[in-house]
């Protein structure tokens, strides 16, 4: 439990990367051909000591639209086009495990969305029973997946658990009738408390609540209700987003109207309030936006340094060759990024020809993987060690990283980070900016090389 300086957020409060990955996605290119990932997987699928794999599947089906909806996602009800998408996904699968040896272990999957349980109960059979097939699962697999409260039955729960899915993820927003009004976004208290019922019948390992600050007509009296219902509801991991209203980038956010969103100072109070009212009841502050019970893998992984992070947030599997199909997915093997294309027709027409359905990516330089890993082990271990990446990447890191250890000063005299002659360490409140302080690492914001329009830090 800390108090949370009000004061600090919004002098640093500013437009940032999230970092899921480094280079942020926004560099990728559409120079990065099929061939080029194609070469890296070839490249990096012989030798002793291969890494594990990390399956992911995109999932973009949705009923209905969420105003607030930051993902790639496709409203329909068209059952046919769920199903030609899971035709053409078993032949991505197919197409990605010729390249790959046999015996690579997956110890993590996961289906994002979308709404994977937009699937029918027989369809995620049908795509999890073919995933199962087609690779070599290691027997505790971490196998998690979105699901959606709304129009959910047991049956697709039976149909996960039975196929080997052990974690769970859902979206609440927030529990007030007004806000759900207002972002189309529907979901009574009760088919949420339904939702997690089954969850824990059915053995599921862990069950992750979503819930999301600064949407339209939120107040620290409602949000304080939310947050004592999720509480009581009692999830094993809470993550707590801040919305970003970006209608530029995704056109259905103009429905929600500016004037209904709460003033930045109620948003900040909200924050303070959600990580002073979840600490208290017992939850680990992760890091960001994310809360773990204390004996959660993701509370034990941050005692233990072994955190880690990737396009799907924080994670406790590190260093495995991400592997992701299905449209707008982005795999991230050692050297590069490669993502699918966004539209089904592309997707499909590339599979048709027999190619990785690949739009754009990135290729990392030597730059890019030492910056990375600085990025990485600041986000994930709040600590930076100078000697461990002097010796793995041979370079002085006084030297290398000057810009970005000037500019740590003013943090730390606001008590954000501690700067030792060898080591940086990030205290409570400088968790809740850790994206502020890996800026001070990226080298393209150093070289102001970075234009793309970011969600603010706070």
């Amino acid at each position: 439990m800390f108090e949370v300086d009000l004061t600090k957020f919004k002098k640093y409060d500013k437009p940032g990367p999230r970092y899921t990955s480094y280079p942020t996605a926004p560099h990728f290119n559409e120079k990065f051909t099929h061939e080029n990932f194609l070469d890296e997987i070839l490249k990096t699928n012989y030798g002793e000591g291969l890494p594990d794999l990390s399956l992911y599947f995109h999932l973009p089906f949705c009923d209905t639209l969420c105003y607030f909806c930051g993902c790639n996602m496709i409203i329909t009800r068209n059952r046919d086009r769920v199903k030609e998408y899971i035709k053409y996904l078993k032949k991505e699968i197919d197409m990605v495990r010729t390249y790959l040896l046999p015996d690579r272990k997956v110890t993590q999957l996961h289906w994002g969305g979308g709404t994977p349980t937009h699937l029918k109960p027989e369809e995620i059979n049908e795509l999890a029973s073919y995933i199962k097939e087609s690779f070599n699962f290691s027997e505790d697999s971490e196998n998690g997946c979105e699901i959606d409260p709304r129009d959910l039955t047991r049956s697709h729960l039976e149909a996960l658990r039975n196929n080997g899915f052990n974690r769970i993820s859902m979206g609440v927003q927030d529990f007030n009738e007004k806000v759900q009004k207002a972002t189309n976004r529907i979901q009574p208290e009760d088919i949420t408390r339904q939702a997690v019922k089954w969850v824990r019948e059915l053995g599921f390992s862990s069950i992750n609540l979503d819930l999301m600050y600064g949407l339209p007509f939120q107040t620290l009296e409602t949000f304080q209700e939310t947050l004592e219902k999720t509480i009581d509801i009692s999830p094993d991991r809470i993550a707590v987003f801040n919305y970003a209203h970006v209608p530029w980038m995704k056109k259905h956010m103009s429905l929600i109207h500016p004037e209904d969103l709460p003033l930045p100072e109620v948003k900040l109070e909200i924050l303070k309030l959600t990580i002073e009212k979840l600490t208290n009841a017992g939850y680990v502050f992760i890091g960001m936006d994310h809360f773990a019970k204390p004996d959660d893998e993701l509370a034990v992984a941050l005692k233990e340094k072994k955190l880690y992070r990737n396009f799907q947030g924080y994670s406790t599997h590190s260093g495995s060759d991400l592997y992701a199909m299905g449209i707008t997915a982005i795999s991230q093997l050692h050297q590069v990024y490669a993502q699918n294309y966004k539209t089904e027709k592309e997707y499909f027409e590339a599979i048709d020809n027999e190619v990785l359905p690949v739009k754009r990516g990135y290729h990392l330089s030597d730059d890019d993987i030492l910056r990375r890993e600085v990025v990485m082990k600041l986000m994930c271990d709040f600590e930076l060690n100078f000697n461990y990446i002097e010796e793995k990447f041979k370079i002085k890191f006084k030297d290398y990283f000057a810009w970005g250890l000037n500019n740590l000063k003013e943090m730390e005299q606001d008590e954000l980070v501690k700067v030792s002659d060898n080591k940086i360490e990030v205290t409570p409140m400088g968790k809740l900016l850790i994206r502020n302080i890996a800026m001070n690492f990226d080298g393209y914001i150093e070289r102001k090389e970075d234009t793309a329009k970011y969600s603010r830090t706070v």
